[in-house]
């Protein structure tokens, strides 16, 4: 015979706790928001995004900017346009990237913000 102990869990305010979880967002939303912070959690990544403040770059010009190889930048910014953090478009033989939104550049310059206070 096996006994389950199950720890009681005692509410000290529930219309706190009720309030709290009429307004919880979705587990998806959660797990997004989860992602971005990985994708910020990178000095690699967050160089790229200090780089392109100035305006869009060319992946041959954030290796010079990064002072890594193309296959190393490469691989960072696929991470972050599959994180929707970063567009790309092709013009040529380069491929140029950029915020995907205001946003994005706006999440960086906030956190920027706090460190530097």
């Amino acid at each position: 015979m096996s006994i389950i102990s199950e720890e009681l869990i005692i509410v000290h305010h529930p219309e706190a706790v009720d309030r709290v979880k009429k307004n919880a967002m979705a587990d998806s939303v959660y797990d997004d928001m989860s992602l971005l912070f990985k994708m910020l959690s990178d000095p690699t990544r967050l160089k790229i995004f200090h780089a392109l403040f100035d305006g869009e770059l060319c992946v041959a010009d954030l290796t010079g900017v990064l002072n890594m190889t193309q296959s190393a930048v490469s691989h960072q910014l696929s991470m972050l346009k599959s994180a929707r953090l970063l567009k790309s478009e092709k013009r040529g033989k380069h491929v140029y990237y950029r915020f995907n939104d205001e946003h994005v550049e706006s999440i960086f310059r906030k956190a920027m913000d706090h460190v530097k206070e």
